[in-house]
């Protein structure tokens, strides 16, 4: 444990130590091009604030209008019948659309049903399994003008619904009796 945790705290600083060196020895001035990608990191982050905020709007919206609910109260059923608990379900929607909105649906999960109960185990599979994909899409392709993303949305919604399932399986398999 000592080693892991030595390795752990001077990793990044041994990172960066060797970076400089590296660029150092291989002539590149350093300081001019950490300083060039801090302009091009801050004028990024700039571009990506209308995007956000139009995302975060309609995440708002979405949860408020009860949408989410309704959704839940019409595919309940269908969930019973392929052993998915429908305490997830919504975690694995809302994962597709904003992180920190999942992550305050796992935080609930685990505070109500506990860290190691097959539920709380499963929201934490499935945060760790999924991504933001709509979010990735509308702030990171749009910041950068992409406008088709048909097959990325196909590919990402197909990813995570793969990690989705894949976490319930995974975790019946290792935990639930």
């Amino acid at each position: 444990m000592s080693f892991v945790h030595s390795f752990s705290v001077w990793f990044i600083p041994f990172l960066i130590g060797f970076i400089i060196l590296y660029g150092t020895y291989k002539k590149v001035p350093t300081y001019e091009t950490f300083v060039e990608g801090g302009k091009e990191g801050f004028s990024i982050a700039i571009n990506i604030i209308p995007f956000l905020v139009g995302m975060l709007v309609a995440i708002s919206v979405f949860r408020a209008s009860g949408a989410l609910d309704y959704i839940m109260l019409v595919m309940k059923p269908l969930f019973s019948l392929f052993h998915i608990p429908a305490e997830v379900v919504p975690l694995g929607l809302m994962r597709t659309i904003s992180g920190t909105g999942a992550l305050g649906m796992t935080s609930d999960l685990i505070a109500t049903h506990g860290p190691d109960s097959f539920i709380g185990r499963l929201a934490s599979t499935i945060q760790g399994s999924t991504d933001t994909t709509f979010y990735v899409l509308t702030v990171y392709f749009g910041a950068v003008g992409i406008k088709k993303m048909g097959y990325a949305v196909k590919v990402g919604l197909l990813a995570d619904l793969i990690g989705f399932l894949a976490s319930i399986f995974a975790v019946s398999l290792l935990f639930h009796s």
